[in-house]
């Protein structure tokens, strides 16, 4: 590779590590072609960039996008899932290929925005419903609370509402 060809393709690979919201290292020693094209084509349904890099190139390429963690998930024959929309979909994608394919794919660690993760917390990640799912749990859960404080202050209105009456009525009674 030419000296301006790496430039480019550091240049590149800083682009794609500023846009990502995750990048997870894998070792993909021992995968065949087909195996490959097959892992390849499951991400890119879930709209994952996977690339083989040169480990040098994307040491100087994460130094250039301020994201020097990912130089200590580097090592070996490395290629990387770039995820850049939902946060636990590239680990789900991997995780789930692995598991169906037996195959030895095996993950180093991820790199969440700056923070550097081991593989065991990938793995993890991929066990987290999706993001959607965890707005409507939490939007449940307050809209619960709101829900709480509500029949509370309304036991009390209620309550004294009931009074009210109850004193009417008797008051009521007397005249009438």
């Amino acid at each position: 590779m030419r000296r301006d060809e790496k430039k480019e393709a550091v240049r590149e690979l800083a682009e794609k590590l500023e846009r990502c919201n995750i990048a997870i290292t894998t070792d993909y020693r021992g995968l065949s072609v087909a195996e490959m094209t097959e892992l390849r084509r499951r991400l890119r349904q879930g709209e994952i960039e996977y690339r083989v890099i040169k480990n040098t190139l994307a040491r100087f390429a994460a130094e250039q996008a301020g994201k020097e963690g990912l130089a200590t998930i580097i090592e070996g024959p490395t290629a990387i899932a770039f995820g850049y929309g939902d946060t636990a979909a590239p680990a789900k994608a991997l995780v789930d290929y692995i598991r169906s394919s037996k195959g030895a794919l095996q993950i180093r660690g991820g790199l969440l925005d700056r923070r550097v993760l081991s593989a065991s917390e990938v793995t993890t990640l991929a066990t987290l419903p999706p993001r959607d799912e965890l707005i409507a749990k939490l939007l449940a859960e307050m809209q619960g609370t709101i829900f709480s404080l509500v029949n509370v202050l309304n036991a009390n209105i209620t309550g004294f509402l009931g009074i009210l009456n109850a004193r009417i009525k008797q008051l009521g009674g007397r005249d009438g």
